[in-house]
């Protein structure tokens, strides 16, 4: 699978499904399970003792290998791992682990292009091509509107001929010249600002923007301003010839060939056969090239780093406080038809009252969200981005443990403990 369809799926599945937390104020908070598989006390929340059998179910119907979860809520705070680290071994998977997170990168990249508009380095209503020339409708597409994923351009990674380059050399380093050239070479979907369209390119050229305002790599500016102030030392964007996950880490797997899912996560029925009968085995792909993501998805990190991180995104303390409120005010739902669909904000996402984002890059899927109001943590991150049905199982376990939330929120306080 080549692209994160983030939206295209959480608009149809998660955000269906969504609940709104309302969660009490005032329980204790515990932390549980944090060396691998550990088993909880009798002391962990309920909605974990609910929750946990809806997971494995969950992976042994999805047969995904492993994942990892974590809730902070003031209905208690719950961190486990789940299944193995190698198919076909009983190694756990240290809640330590680091994991790619996909498309969760294009938060970083949205928030360090909103530091620089506060900065005044530029503004979101500046032209693309005030910075990047040769960009179709650049002098219409505005800083804004790549944010949004409403620029109308072309998904570099959709192309069938891009997947089949990704299947037949994985190792593939990708420069960002081949990605924009893809990217450019086809028609554009629709006017700048006329509709929602979700699109790596988009991404792509805001690092080229802020490797051009601030002097230095993407990676290295994303440290410095993300990463740094948290004393987050194991989340960043690698090189893009580094295919490395420094230990301790899983081993990711995909389902199918790039080219297969290019268009749709699911794989064929016969395929889907082949795998729940053993004769299609998934692909180990924790080492392949993910140069073609860069700003838009090639990030690594942990995931109690990855809660910090979208607490301070969303809670508050990158940006100030008007452009942190414009930011959460922008959101706008990518199926203004569906009272229910996900809404997409500037360089981040918002499914019900939890902001965030998910990420599927070969062999990982994640979800990240923080609901400011209630403040509640849920990142949860899976050893491969789609099951051979199509679901994705680290979004599905968001939905799982939203619902659980949810009703947690619901018991009467007398009836606590």
């Amino acid at each position: 699978m080549a692209a994160s369809r983030f939206v295209m799926y959480m608009a149809h599945v998660l955000s269906r499904r969504i609940y709104a937390v309302a969660l009490a104020a005032g329980l204790g908070m515990t932390l549980h399970g944090c060396g691998g598989n550990d088993t909880l006390s009798s002391s962990e929340p309920a909605f974990a003792t609910a929750a946990r059998p809806q997971i494995n179910t969950l992976l042994a119907d999805t047969m995904t290998s492993g994942a990892v979860v974590y809730v902070q809520s003031p209905n208690g705070d719950w961190l486990e791992s789940f299944g193995t680290a190698v198919r076909g071994t009983n190694t756990p998977i240290p809640t330590t682990a680091h994991f790619r997170v996909g498309s969760v990168t294009k938060t970083w990249t949205g928030t360090v292009i909103l530091q620089l508009v506060q900065e005044g380095k530029l503004g979101l209503s500046d032209p693309v091509s005030k910075y990047i020339a040769n960009v179709p409708n650049g002098d219409k597409i505005t800083i804004e509107q790549l944010l949004a994923m409403r620029s109308g351009l072309y998904n570099y990674s959709t192309s069938l001929a891009f997947n089949q380059t990704l299947d037949a050399e994985p190792n593939k380093v990708w420069t960002v010249g081949e990605l924009l050239d893809i990217g450019f070479s086809q028609p554009v979907y629709f006017a700048p600002g006329a509709d929602f369209r979700y699109s790596n390119t988009n991404t792509v050229l805001l690092g080229l923007i802020i490797e051009q305002l601030t002097g230095m790599s993407a990676a290295d500016a994303m440290k410095a301003r993300l990463f740094a102030p948290l004393g987050l030392t194991d989340t960043l964007l690698p090189p893009q010839d580094d295919t490395s996950l420094t230990a301790p880490a899983p081993h990711g797997y995909q389902w199918g060939t790039n080219a297969e899912t290019a268009d749709s996560e699911a794989l064929s029925p016969e395929r889907q056969a082949a795998a729940k009968n053993g004769t299609l085995q998934p692909t180990d792909v924790t080492s392949v090239s993910t140069s073609w993501a860069w700003t838009a998805g090639s990030g690594i990190s942990t995931v109690t780093q990855l809660a910090a991180y979208v607490q301070r995104m969303v809670g508050g303390g990158y940006l100030n406080a008007d452009l942190q409120a414009q930011r959460l005010a922008s959101c706008k739902s990518v199926q203004p038809s569906d009272p229910m669909a996900a809404s997409y904000c500037l360089g981040l996402a918002k499914f019900g009252t939890f902001y965030g984002h998910t990420g599927e890059i070969p062999g990982f899927n994640t979800f990240m969200g923080y609901d400011p109001a209630t403040k509640t943590t849920i990142v949860t991150w899976a050893t491969t981005a789609a099951a051979p049905d199509g679901r994705a199982p680290a979004n599905v376990i968001a939905q799982i443990l939203m619902g659980e939330l949810s009703k947690a929120s619901e018991v009467p306080s007398e009836g606590r403990p």
